[in-house]
């Protein structure tokens, strides 16, 4: 199976890729909306997609993009963190003096790097691809915050490892296929659910109201902005669910309430980083 994802191989989304389809072959892609229009154009079979971090929140786009296209999440994993220090072969921490990374990740590392002040930070497009270019470039006063995976990819070293601030540190990761290629999901015990409310007193309490009473346990609501009618939202739940039916269920009590309801998965979540 070619699964498409944002970044470069030896990337944290190179492993979630890993994790959700064991042997797949990566496609990278610059952009999330280019990982988007890879699946849905037949270019990759699926895309792994993280979908919220532990400590710096949900990535926002990705919200937008699963309710753009008509694609459904089928797998979610848990990927650990660990950010390195890495630079060239036989380079010295002391000899760093620029520092390159997915801006994420930089502010993940702010203790560290505060304890470095005469690296200067670069923000990047992505973690892995921060090294590629360093292995490429030949800068030997530069280095990368990326994962150990990055550093065996691009034949780069681990100057410092576990250089992040908080060690509690997980991405959550969907597959994502295309509607028409999702497939059974007997075994989910999760639904992502995105829908619209009127703007009235009490339209957002009775559908969760609603979601109580049908015995299901929200685990996850954002609220994001709909593009073009301003101070008008879309939100977005994550619900734990006992069967495949009881999804079907909720989906039909929101559509009373809601103007709005789009499934965006039903599939078997992750409880701790076994992925």
């Amino acid at each position: 199976m070619k699964v498409a994802i944002q970044g470069e191989p030896g990337s944290f989304s190179h492993e979630a890729a890993g994790k959700l389809v064991p042997g797949a072959e990566i496609l990278p892609c610059t952009l999330s909306a280019e990982v988007f229009a890879a699946l849905v154009g037949g270019a990759a079979d699926a895309a792994a997609i993280p979908i919220e971090n532990s400590l710096a929140g949900s990535v926002a786009e990705h919200f937008d993009l699963l309710l753009e296209h008509d694609v459904r999440v089928t797998a979610e994993a848990l990927v650990r963190i660990r950010h390195n220090l890495i630079a060239l072969t036989g380079a010295k921490t002391e000899e760093i003096e620029r520092v390159y990374s997915h801006p994420v990740a930089l502010a993940q590392c702010r203790r560290y790097l505060a304890a470095h002040s005469k690296m200067k930070v670069l923000a990047a497009y992505d973690t892995a691809g921060s090294v590629k270019q360093i292995a490429e470039s030949g800068e030997r006063r530069a280095a990368a915050i990326a994962s150990a995976a990055a550093a065996r990819c691009y034949g780069a070293e681990i100057l410092e490892a576990g250089i992040e601030d908080n060690a509690e540190n997980y991405t959550r990761f969907f597959l994502v296929r295309r509607a028409a290629d999702a497939g059974g999901s007997g075994e989910a015990n999760k639904v992502s659910i995105a829908f619209s409310v009127e703007n009235r007193p009490g339209s957002l309490a009775a559908v969760l109201n609603e979601l109580a009473a049908m015995g299901t346990n929200l685990t996850k609501i954002e609220s994001r902005p709909v593009h073009g009618k301003p101070w008008e939202y879309i939100f977005y739940v994550d619900c734990q669910i006992r069967s495949s039916e009881q999804a079907t269920g909720v989906i039909e009590a929101l559509g009373r309430h809601c103007g709005m309801v789009k499934e965006l998965g039903r599939y078997r979540g992750k409880t701790d980083s076994g992925g």
